[in-house]
């Protein structure tokens, strides 16, 4: 994420000018950008000819610049774009204002949002500028007879390829070999900077060789990593041990990983705890919140007034905080916010027990 601009407005309200430069920026922004913000920029409108002598066609797409008051955001992951969609309330012609567009933002385009911005937004939007400077990273996993490829993103951990060949030894290590060279081909095909190659036993360094004498280039990009599993079971080691970090400075699905793997820890163990909207806020109120651990999806729906909690987010994130508590906003992408999910979408790790 690039700041091309920043400026104050009437009514405490900040304008950032942002330019997405990945798919993990648009993601950021579908979490910033909520109803009631005003978002201008560059677009194409279908406009209706009045022209009577001329058959109407539909009407013809314009170049046009515009503002919306926003009403609703979606995050296309697949058409890698945003879609925000709103009433016209400024636009390059004034015929169009007050009807309803959705402007469609793609990477390395620029957009103007308005709003009172939250603590975290603020926060999450410095992350995202931060984060442009970080290698893409792939993890492979590999064992005996079966291959997995993820890539990592700010929005979670993406399976590229699964690939499964039978085992065998002597005689029969062709198969072996073919597990390897699909390995090595689905790589070839991947734009990362670093690729990070797992697993258990002495597979995945027959992998290497294999990579390294039938390619040329590749295993600079490679360092292994001992893990007992693959697939999502060998990626989350990969994270929890903080091999991704070593390529990353900051990974924000690392981060997620351990401080899910603390908090399902204290819940077994009960102690430190808190999680469910209510217990939360109580431990806010009482000062006793290090960290607090909430899930963006379900951020979004309580501050747009479609949640069901009977506390107010905000106000939880905002006590935390005068407090010299820590808030992570997790994304519900990867597998630790579909586990805070489960634990009602917030939680937090606590400085003392509360009875």
């Amino acid at each position: 994420m690039r700041i091309a601009d920043r400026q104050t407005v009437e009514g405490g309200r900040e304008r950032l000018t942002l330019v997405p430069e990945s798919l993990d920026d648009l993601w950021h922004l579908s979490h910033v950008i909520e109803p009631g913000d005003r978002v201008a920029g560059d677009t194409t409108r279908r406009i209706q000819r009045n022209d009577e002598q001329l058959r109407d066609t539909g009407g013809e797409r314009e170049h046009l610049w515009l503002a919306l008051d926003v009403e609703d955001v979606e995050f296309a992951k697949f058409a890698n774009r945003l879609r925000v969609g709103g009433t016209i309330t400024d636009c390059s012609r004034e015929d169009q204002l007050g009807l309803h567009h959705t402007i469609n933002v793609e990477e390395r385009e620029e957009l103007t949002v308005e709003k009172r911005w939250k603590p975290d937004q603020l926060d999450r939007i410095e992350d995202a500028v931060e984060a442009t400077e970080n290698p893409d990273v792939a993890i492979a996993t590999v064992e005996e007879g079966e291959a997995h490829v993820h890539t990592v993103a700010q929005y979670g951990v993406e399976e590229r390829a699964t690939i499964t060949a039978p085992t065998g030894k002597g005689d029969y290590a062709q198969p072996r070999s073919e597990l390897f060279a699909d390995l090595t081909a689905v790589l070839k095909r991947l734009d990362v900077e670093a690729i990070i190659l797992a697993g258990p036993g002495f597979t995945k360094q027959d992998a290497l060789d294999y990579i390294e004498e039938n390619t040329q280039g590749l295993t600079e990009k490679i360092t292994t990593v001992d893990t007992s599993s693959v697939g999502d079971r060998g990626v989350h080691e990969v994270l929890k041990r903080g091999a991704v970090d070593e390529v990353q400075k900051e990974t924000r699905i690392a981060e997620e990983s351990e401080l899910i793997d603390e908090l399902t820890g204290r819940i077994a163990e009960g102690t430190k705890v808190a999680y469910g909207p209510e217990q939360v806020a109580k431990a806010a109120d009482y000062g006793a919140v290090e960290q607090l651990l909430v899930l963006d999806d379900r951020l979004r729906a309580e501050r747009g007034g479609e949640g069901d909690w009977d506390i107010d987010a905000d106000t939880v994130i905002e006590t935390v905080e005068q407090k010299g508590g820590e808030v992570t906003v997790f994304s519900g992408e990867f597998a630790p916010g579909q586990q805070l999910r489960n634990l009602g979408g917030i939680a937090a790790l606590l400085r003392y027990r509360l009875e």
